[in-house]
């Protein structure tokens, strides 16, 4: 109803929904919980598709404007469907706002991990642990999956990306 007073940064909501979608997928992928060890649970799965869109988000820093944009848009898909899961569940208006905005501020510290990881300033267990297992040691497999998925999102072109395209 109040739509237009609280557009969103893009002229194109819908723009992040491929790569989003692509995100998803991967954080679906059964490897992740039950070779890798990470918790098949509300949390655990949360925790894997931030991991997915904060890889995705360091990989898009590096294109330019174009990237930017594309940040943005998947940026703004992922906050639309965290708050779309949590109304399903049924967390009402009065506590939404507040649980979105520490989702989106879980997404910040992913991604400023993984800024830190691939800039070789923090070993990638030690961010595989934070990024999956909230501290907790990371299982080896989970650092290779992490490293794997990396190595795809930075071989994949642009232009493959913003069609939802990892390699």
């Amino acid at each position: 109803m109040l739509g237009f007073l609280f557009r969103g940064l893009t002229a194109e909501p819908a723009g992040g929904a491929a790569l989003f979608d692509a995100a998803t997928k991967e954080a679906r992928r059964p490897e992740w919980y039950a070779e890798a060890g990470t918790p098949d649970t509300l949390d655990g799965r949360f925790s894997v598709l931030a991991t997915v869109t904060a890889l995705l988000l360091v990989r898009l820093e590096r294109e330019g404007e174009e990237g930017n944009r594309l940040s943005v848009v998947l940026t703004e898909r992922f906050i639309e469907v965290m708050e779309s899961e949590h109304r399903e569940l049924g967390l009402g208006d009065p506590t939404l706002g507040k649980t979105v905005r520490k989702l989106v501020g879980m997404l910040a510290k992913k991604t400023e991990l993984w800024r830190s990881a691939k800039a070789g300033d923090l070993d990638w267990t030690t961010a595989t642990s934070q990024s999956l297992f909230r501290g907790e040691d990371a299982a080896g497999e989970g650092t290779a999956l992490v490293k794997s998925l990396s190595g795809r999102i930075d071989a994949t072109p642009m232009n493959d990306l913003a069609q939802g395209r990892i390699a």
